[in-house]
C-alpha cells in the first residue's frame, strides 16, 4: 500500500501540516492555545512556538489573543486561520484521491 503525507513549505520552514492543522482546529474549538496543547498532549510553550512559527510565515495572522478583561481572555482564529485549515483539508482530499489512484495501479506491482 502507498502512502503519502504532505506539509507547506514557506521560505524553507515548516508552515502547516497534520499536527499544526490540529492544533489550530482545537485553538478554534476550545479559544485556548492551553486547552489545545494539553488535548494534543503537548506542553504550552512548544503550541505557542508552532503559532508563533505560524503567524511570522503567514500573510495575515492566523491566531490572535485577547487579554483579560471582564470575561477573562482567549485565543481565537482569525478568519484568515479558518480559510487556511479548509484549504489545507481540500488539498489533503486531493492527495487521497491521488494516492488512490496509485494504489489501484500499482496494487499487483509490490
Amino acid at each position: 500500500m502507498i502512502k503519502l503525507n504532505f506539509w507547506i513549505d514557506k521560505n524553507n520552514k515548516s508552515f502547516l501540516g497534520k499536527g499544526r492543522i490540529k492544533l489550530l482546529k482545537l485553538i478554534d474549538k476550545y479559544g485556548s492555545i492551553s486547552k489545545a496543547a494539553r488535548e494534543m498532549k503537548m506542553s504550552y510553550k512548544a503550541a505557542w512556538d508552532a503559532i508563533d512559527i505560524i503567524n511570522s510565515l503567514s500573510k495575515e495572522e492566523v491566531v490572535e489573543k485577547q487579554s483579560g478583561g471582564k470575561g477573562g481572555g482567549g485565543t481565537y482564529l482569525t478568519e484568515y486561520g479558518k480559510q487556511l485549515i479548509r484549504d489545507f483539508e481540500n488539498l489533503e482530499n486531493e492527495v487521497k484521491k491521488f494516492r488512490k489512484k496509485l494504489n489501484e495501479k500499482y496494487k499487483d506491482k509490490f
